[in-house]
């Protein structure tokens, strides 16, 4: 006859006549968020567990998959079922004390520092992801749960098979051959841009290429390039860093409104704006070439399109005026820090030189393993899976925004790894985003990413979590609107 188990101390005799499975999982939920289940730490096996507590199997099985489908815990075969997050923890009480995630003077509160200030700092992005959240909606990430790992590890074993010991020393710092060569190829099929290897130079991300393309722009006596306003904010802030204002210029549902430019140079996100989701339309595109200046090209998830007709990139046709910027951390994932730079022939040797005396070059062994991934096709049929994946779960996050924010307004459908939605009213987004991190949902309000005042709005990823969690991530934002209202 079973006592009871030793893990959590859990016994059977405490729980209800009927409902064993819920009983269980929520169990589960409060050491997740009292902290006596940590990240990385692995679960009873569920056969084990349900013999211990004298249960049915399926009663344990139960209430790991409803673990699983909140994503706090993941099935990793052999491994058994291991925890990949906690759910937020509630605030402190006492006397104005504020825990991880409690409601202070400041307003939300993560680790002492103010989660969702009107006006965001420079580390605003470390504060949020460092704030626990049980559903995190940030925009921008895929699933990467779907990382393919098998593909990857038979692309290293090839590349180690074949590498070479003078393969191991330093470099090109514009990057492996084979990469460029890759990449140029890439481009090529999925962006229309043609391009020769040595136009390329590899770097660790966008965001590299940014400073990178700071320093060279500055040295050619830029101070200020032009920005998309709604736009990144994350782009801002690495530009202002590096010594070069960020003027905003309006968008509207056909693009940039390239006729308020006033600069020589600017960023522009014209194949999936950034955060509004439109498309710059065909005849903003020719009025941006006669424009004339300089344009930045950040093509950051183009690949991810799912209900419109493909367009190639800017740089396709202007190749002598357009810096392309792109990389892998839409397609497979951000920790791989991987990506790409075209830039015009006359900024070529400054853009190389920045890249040389930042880092020597990127790491040669990554950069060998994607080329084998981009040249076997690997990439593609990968790409291929995502989409499929991203629809179902968009299509779970508009279902749910209907039902529970029935007066937003839904902007950027048809591609990407997230939506906009705004509304009408006088409520702070800023507030709406901390009230619904109150309810452990984490999202980043619409006006981090603008200049100018704009509607309130939430931008809320949705490729990297379940159709559940999405659904019950919208539902918790409705409460936090409704209780704001």
């Amino acid at each position: 006859m079973a006592t009871g188990s030793d893990f959590l101390l859990l016994d059977a005799a405490d729980a209800p006549a009927r409902g064993l499975a819920d009983w269980l999982a929520a169990r589960l939920r409060t050491a997740l968020a009292d902290g006596r289940l940590a990240p990385g730490e692995r679960l009873p096996a569920t056969r084990l567990l349900a013999a211990e507590l004298g249960v049915s199997r399926g009663v344990v099985t139960e209430a790991y998959r409803r673990l699983a489908e909140e994503g706090h815990v993941t099935g990793r075969g052999r491994a058994g079922t291991v925890v990949v997050a906690v759910p937020a923890r509630p605030g402190g009480a006492g006397s104005g004390g504020v825990g991880p995630g409690g409601v202070g003077p400041g307003g939300v509160r993560s680790g002492g520092a103010v989660v969702f200030p009107e006006v965001p700092g420079a580390d605003v992005f470390d504060v949020l992801r460092e704030a626990p959240a049980r559903i995190d909606l940030s925009p921008g990430v895929p699933d990467l749960s779907a990382f393919p790992r098998a593909a990857w590890l038979r692309a290293e074993r090839a590349v180690l098979a074949g590498l070479g010991a003078g393969d191991l020393g330093y470099g090109d710092p514009r990057g492996v051959p084979a990469l460029r060569v890759a990449i140029t190829r890439w481009l090529a099929r999925t962006r229309g841009i043609v391009a020769e290897p040595g136009d390329v130079v590899v770097v660790t991300g966008v965001a590299q290429a940014l400073a990178l393309l700071a320093e060279v722009l500055r040295g050619d006596g830029f101070r200020e390039i032009a920005v998309e306003d709604p736009g990144s904010l994350g782009v801002r802030q690495h530009l202002d860093h590096h010594g070069l204002a960020t003027p905003p210029v309006p968008v509207d549902d056909l693009g940039l409104r390239v006729s308020e430019l006033r600069a020589d140079a600017v960023l522009v996100t014209p194949a999936h704006q950034f955060p509004t989701g439109v498309v710059l339309d065909a005849a903003r595109r020719r009025e941006l070439a006669r424009w004339g200046g300089l344009v930045v090209e950040d093509d950051y998830d183009a690949e991810h399109r799912y209900d419109r007709p493909p367009v190639s990139a800017v740089r396709a046709a202007l190749p002598d005026r357009v810096c392309y910027l792109g990389s892998v951390s839409k397609v497979l994932a951000p920790a791989l820090r991987t990506g790409w730079m075209l830039v015009p022939e006359r900024y070529r040797e400054a853009a190389v030189a920045a890249k040389r005396f930042a880092d020597l070059g990127s790491a040669a062994l990554p950069q060998l393993v994607l080329a084998e991934l981009m040249d076997s096709g690997e990439l593609e049929r990968h790409l291929r899976l995502l989409r499929r994946r991203h629809v179902r779960r968009r299509d779970a996050m508009t279902r749910a925004i209907a039902e529970h924010l029935p007066g937003a307004r839904v902007h950027g459908v048809a591609a990407g790894l997230y939506l906009t939605v705004t509304f009408d009213g006088d409520v702070p987004d800023t507030a709406l985003a901390a009230a619904a991190l109150e309810l452990g949902v984490k999202a980043q309000p619409l006006s981090w990413h603008a200049q100018r005042p704009t509607r309130p709005g939430l931008v809320l990823g949705y490729a990297a979590n379940p159709a559940t969690a999405l659904a019950e991530g919208v539902a918790a934002i409705g409460k936090a609107l409704r209780e704001l209202g």
